[in-house]
């Protein structure tokens, strides 16, 4: 512990006695007979005993009139200890006493896990003797082995304790022996107890000194709050166990006070809490002992406490008083048959005990993170709530991260859609969160490109934004849409105007997204169909229309898709169980499960690159992964039961999540696993191959079609039944059909998608399919034969495939020969279809989701084979251009045309990666030379320093060239394979090596004489 800070209230002193005071005087008095000083012993205490666990606890020498601010300014910054939630202060005996086995069980227990569950502080006398030992007990049988929990905290007299004197001393560590000697009337501390207060009064050997410090601690602790986002002040309750005469005037303090203190009382303990049980049995509202019973009640009082008859009566007064609030008293039977736990009965003491409204024991019963108080006690039928109480209460249970509270309050008929308005939402988003708070504003300014100014608050456009930017791709937030911007700043607009001349509190006009109620609710039974077009008149963004809701009573601007919005809180912010939770509630829950997944692999991937905490990055891949397996799990389930519908439910389009669907995410996440299950493939697979119903030699037969078409006609098809569940464009369905027999009027002029979806089901499976399945099943006509088979995606690979491949001989043959002054027929077709391609890629960037331009492109080069094919165009056109032109022009697009057709041979390797056995060596190659990038820097690293060293030695009156950059990195690279460069030795190095051979060979023939 370090130095004390006092510089808000005096430090605790600690008194000795005056010099040449005589403390056995009659009239030796504190303040006569003492002086204060700065206290001299405190630190931390080592007890020795306890060999089985690690029981240190700090302490602290305190006078008797130290005041509580300062203690509990000791307590919470010196100490660190948690602010209390609830103090369980425990009266009973201070002599060793023994308690009934049932009795002392749930003492134990159900005081340690009221105080566990609840983040309770508790108050004893702190010595080894009486109450105080069974609460070390307690602690030490049920306290659990986290020793940061353990807030047991002992006042203790200071003359009382046994070798005190071995405590002396400023921040220091000392051992202590808390077996004490049976000849001296000394106690010795409780080694369970983890803090100290020893008050100090000068006297020695003398109880009772520290009940003053100890209640005007409790008095200002009761004061504190709860928690920093609730208004209640900490909740005390006293529990009573055994106990003497002395314990009586507690309770009456205790139960008289304002606000009164609630009292619980064990049955069965003893002495004190006996008498106090069987008078509160015995007597109730306006009802008094009889007289028989009052005299045994006396008689009982005398033998109990060994008194005389007046101070029996005197104690059967305070008895009486006491019972005066017995609604304040609660005796717990641990015999009685009713099934309740000690802790519950202590806690529900405490809710009603303390007089307080429904929404303050609502928030004690919040903080202390216990819903089955809750709903046992609080949230009762025919309780009365103001307005807006259980909503500031699903707030604060939503930011204190009380999932179990949530649970309750959405059990108890909170709708997510009048609760989560947008006002509540930036405040959840703008709770300071410490890490997970700098984090998502690092997010902010990575989207923004700017740094933001301190106390900025985030709006849900800046989340807009930060979404959009962990999914990629084309998607779209809510908040970021046209008409969510506009509506949001007319919002603004009238909420500023009115803070001029009003509360902000009681007018604010808001804004319904009321787009999702427009449906039908039978609609919303049917899964909507990927649609590779969509008609002219739908927005492409298909975000719902934002319109103000006239009225008087202005309200809030709600959110659509509630527990969506809550989810991506609960996401960003990383509260893992919270989302966990609310995925369960609601609609789309693979959808949710696999935008969690992208979410947190794009929050893990960003914490790598801004090199934040490694175990962040891991926390959030850990996260990934396990919402990951809910996906798979979903998706697993769905197919077991319905595999049609699982298919379906794959490519079904998310209008919250701005039309993607649940494989687009899945794959835009790589998650592998979910890509790679049977329903997937399968589904890949019948996308694929589309109406052709082909098993074996699949691809001879397509081939074989390609160049015989009449072969298309002995093809096995699809039937529409089998079709069903494949996403397809409305004219493909209805493409060979008589509409007149087999689409009715009315479906003929709906074109919205989830109409489209339904009645292609209701052909495919419901009884009205007579016509359609007539005309489809059995007897397909040619044409329609025609179309499916020209239609379907393997069939355009291959015709794809075949065509590149035609194409790209007829390039090597433009390259291979000599250029004309005019294009050759080969030529012209080679031109053809590259500005073909052009065409098309044009057409796939505009045709693209982003409504930007400048989005489109930024998507469509995110692709690397968009960028091959990019450069591979520009090239050609630029060659195309030059060979119009007399030579050297001429020569210099040929030259293009060579260097043109490079890409586009590279660009073979994509059709490969469609191969189940090729593409998985492309992607081992693509990862191999992706890893190696690193290794070829460490080559040239070393290659540059041998070459600029070289060239420099080698040619030291070189002049300014570019060669230079050659010579310097041309020969080094090629010595790497073994190439020396003899030709280009000098003469004279011959001559020196001829010469140096010729001399060592005469000296060899010399006698005796040798030649190194």
């Amino acid at each position: 512990m370090g130095e004390h800070s006092w510089q808000e209230s005096p430090p605790p002193v600690s008194l000795h006695p005056g010099p040449g005071q005589d403390l056995e005087e009659e009239d030796w008095s504190v303040e006569l007979h003492t002086k204060a000083s700065p206290t001299n012993a405190y630190g931390i205490v080592d007890f020795e005993d306890t060999a089985t666990r690690v029981c240190r606890a700090k302490y602290v020498r305190v006078a008797v009139d130290s005041k509580p601010e300062a203690l509990l300014q000791l307590m919470l910054r010196e100490w660190q200890m948690e602010r209390p939630k609830l103090l369980l202060t425990v009266q009973g005996g201070s002599e060793n006493f023994s308690l009934p086995p049932k009795v002392e069980q749930a003492f134990s227990k159900g005081l340690m896990t009221a105080a566990l569950s609840t983040g309770a502080w508790i108050l004893t006398d702190g010595i080894n003797t009486g109450v105080s030992k069974y609460v070390g007990e307690a602690q030490k049988t049920f306290g659990g082995p986290d020793l940061r929990k353990r807030n047991t905290v002992g006042v203790t007299p200071w003359g009382v304790i046994d070798n005190n004197t071995s405590l002396i001393g400023r921040d220091v560590f000392r051992p202590y022996q808390p077996l004490g000697n049976p000849l001296s009337k000394r106690a010795c501390l409780n080694g369970f107890h983890s803090h100290f207060l020893l008050v100090d009064d000068g006297t020695l050997g003398k109880h009772g000194c520290q009940q003053g410090v100890r209640k005007k601690l409790e008095k200002h602790i009761q004061l504190q709050k709860i928690h920093p986002r609730l208004n209640q002040g900490v909740p005390v309750v006293c529990v009573v166990v055994e106990g003497g005469p002395a314990i009586i005037s507690s309770v009456l303090d205790y139960v008289s006070s304002v606000p009164p203190v609630p009292v619980f009382v064990f049955e069965g303990s003893g002495r004190a809490a006996d008498l106090l049980a069987f008078l509160h049995k015995q007597t109730a509202v306006d009802r008094q002992l009889d007289a028989d019973i009052r005299e045994d009640f006396l008689v009982r009082i005398g033998n109990v406490f060994a008194v005389e008859r007046a101070e029996a009566s005197q104690l059967y007064s305070l008895l009486l008083q006491c019972m005066a609030h017995r609604q304040s008293i609660t005796i717990f039977d641990s015999e009685s048959e009713e099934h309740m736990t000690p802790d519950a009965a202590i806690l529900t003491t405490t809710l009603k005990g303390t007089k307080a409204s429904p929404a303050e024991q609502l928030s004690m019963a919040l903080a202390w993170d216990r819903a089955d108080i809750a709903q046992k006690d609080v949230l009762v039928y025919g309780q009365h709530w103001q307005v807006g109480s259980l909503e500031q209460a699903m707030l604060d249970a939503v930011v204190m991260d009380r999932v179990s509270f949530v649970k309750l309050l959405i059990d108890n008929g909170m709708t997510m859609s009048r609760f989560l308005t947008v006002d509540r939402l930036e405040e959840l988003y703008n709770t300071p969160q410490a890490q997970t708070d700098r984090f998502l504003r690092h997010l902010v300014e990575d989207v923004k490109q700017t740094s933001l100014p301190i106390g900025y608050r985030l709006s849900l456009i800046d989340i807009g934004l930060v979404i959009e930017y962990l999914i990629g791709g084309a998607y779209r937030s809510t908040y970021t849409r046209k008409h969510f911007r506009a509506a949001y700043v007319r919002r603004q607009d009238k909420d500023g105007r009115r803070e001029s001349s009003t509360s902000l509190s009681k007018q604010r006009r808001g804004l319904i997204l009321n787009s999702s109620r427009a449906r039908s609710p039978q609609n919303l039974q049917f899964f909507r169909t990927a649609q590779p077009y969509k008609p002219k008149g739908e927005s492409p963004g298909g975000s719902p229309e934002v319109t103000l809701t006239p009225g008087l009573g202005d309200p809030p601007l709600l959110v659509a898709f509630n527990f969506n919005d809550l989810f991506v809180w609960a996401v960003l912010h990383q509260r893992q169980q919270m989302a966990l939770f609310l995925w369960q509630h609601g609609e789309e829950a693979l959808a949710r499960a696999t935008v969690a997944c992208k979410l947190y692999r794009s929050m893990a991937f960003e914490a790598r690159q801004s090199s934040m905490d490694d175990n962040m990055a891991e926390r959030f891949k850990t996260y990934s992964l396990e919402f990951g397996r809910l996906a798979v799990d979903v998706l697993d389930c769905a197919f077991r039961q319905n595999e049609q519908m699982a298919m379906k439910l794959l490519t079904s389009e998310m209008e919250a999540w701005s039309h993607f669907t649940c494989l687009q995410m899945a794959v835009s996440s790589c998650h592998r696993p979910f890509v790679s299950h049977s329903c997937t493939q399968t589904l890949l697979t019948d996308l694929w191959t589309g109406p052709l119903n082909m098993r074996k030699n699949s691809h001879l037969k397509i081939i074989w079609s390609l160049l015989l078409p009449p072969a298309i006609l002995v093809l096995e098809f699809k039937s529409k039944a089998e079709m069903c569940h494949v996403p397809q464009s409305h004219e493909a369905m209805l493409f060979g059909l008589d509409t007149a027999k087999s689409v009715p009027a009315h479906e003929e002029t709906d074109h919205t998608d989830a109409e489209r979806g339904r009645s292609f089901c209701d052909k495919c499976l419901g009884p009205v399919s007579e016509t359609v399945s007539s005309v489809t099943v059995l007897c397909l006509s040619w044409i329609t034969r025609l179309y499916e088979f020209y239609t379907a995606p393997v069939v355009k690979f291959w015709f794809h495939t075949m065509s590149y491949l035609a194409f790209l001989m007829l390039f090597s043959y433009v390259v291979l020969v000599k250029m004309q002054e005019r294009p050759s027929v080969q030529e012209w077709l080679v031109i053809a279809y590259i500005l073909s391609t052009a065409v098309e890629k044009t057409r796939e960037v505009l045709m693209s989701e982003p409504r930007k331009l400048s989005q489109k492109l930024k998507i469509w080069f995110s692709e690397y084979w968009n960028i091959s094919d990019f450069i591979a165009i520009l090239l050609f056109l630029a060659g195309l251009a030059m060979r119009w032109h007399d030579d050297p022009y001429r020569t210099a697009g040929r030259i293009s045309y060579c260097l043109d057709i490079i890409f586009w041979f590279v660009r073979v390797l994509d059709l490969l990666a469609v191969n189940q056995h090729a593409g998985p060596y492309l992607t081992m190659i693509t990862k191999m030379t992706r890893n190696m990038f690193f290794i070829v820097v460490m080559m040239a690293i070393v290659l540059l320093s041998f070459g600029v060293s070289r060239k420099a030695i080698l040619s030291p009156n070189e002049e300014p060239s570019w060669s230079l950059a050659r010579d310097v990195v041309f020969m080094p690279y090629w010595m790497i394979y073994g190439e020396v460069y003899a030709a280009e030795i000098g003469l004279w190095v011959i001559v020196m090596i001829l010469w140096f051979e010729l001399s060592n060979y005469r000296a060899s023939q010399k006698p005796g004489v040798t030649f190194t």
